[in-house]
């Protein structure tokens, strides 16, 4: 069983990290089931376990908070989807690398859903798509931005953070940091690129699209 639970308004930062862990902790000890958590933050930045200090470029633009998931700077603010995942790897194949893959495709089709083909790169954290509308880089490749990001930390074979994607959230405020720390490609939405899509639409991709994944959620919705 899969807990779906859906927060309205903006979820403080560090009161959701306090949550995943002690979540996480429960469900390796047999004492709850696995969880999808959907949230919005204030706008803030994450530092992963790589971040490099050079790629903070504005530090007192918005609160800035340490993470120990993998990954560099990530930007959260309103009008991108979190998922918190809070899955028990262990029992789904104690493969991480696997794992992290099936975030990938997760986030894939539900991009799919909407008519955009996001894909990922070697190198390269997140999902990217495709910008030929956009002038090439210097050395002739094609521009790409990043909609999506994935990031998670693993406690006893349970994982918990999980990935963002971005609906409509205020671009500028990724540049306060080179995000992931690539510099070379910008980053977009699913409104920025011409899809009038709803959380609530997104939403509901993400769960279609998790049971085609990682196999039926069959558990309990809750809105908080």
């Amino acid at each position: 069983m899969v807990e779906w639970i859906t927060s309205d308004g903006l979820t403080d930062y560090e009161a959701a990290v306090t949550f995943m862990e002690e979540r996480a902790v429960a469900i390796a000890a047999g004492r709850s089931v696995e969880c999808i958590w959907l949230v919005e933050h204030p706008p803030l930045y994450t530092a992963g376990t790589s971040a490099r200090p050079a790629d903070l470029v504005d530090p007192g633009r918005f609160p800035v908070h340490m993470s120990r998931r993998g990954g560099q700077y990530t930007y959260h603010g309103p009008g991108q989807r979190v998922a918190y995942v809070m899955l028990d790897v262990g029992r789904r194949g104690r493969d991480v690398r696997c794992f992290v893959r099936d975030l990938e495709r997760w986030v894939i089709a539900t991009l799919d859903s909407f008519n955009i083909t996001g894909e990922v790169r070697p190198g390269r954290v997140g999902v990217w798509v495709e910008r030929p509308e956009k002038p090439p880089l210097p050395d002739g490749s094609p521009r790409e931005d990043k909609i999506a990001a994935i990031g998670i930390r693993l406690r006893k074979w349970v994982s918990f953070h999980g990935i963002s994607i971005n609906v409509e959230p205020d671009l500028d405020h990724f540049s306060g940091i080179v995000p992931c720390g690539i510099a070379d490609h910008g980053v977009t939405s699913l409104v920025d690129l011409g899809r009038p899509v709803t959380m609530a639409d997104l939403d509901v991709a993400l769960r279609r699209n998790f049971d085609a994944v990682f196999g039926p959620a069959a558990g309990a919705a809750a809105d908080t």
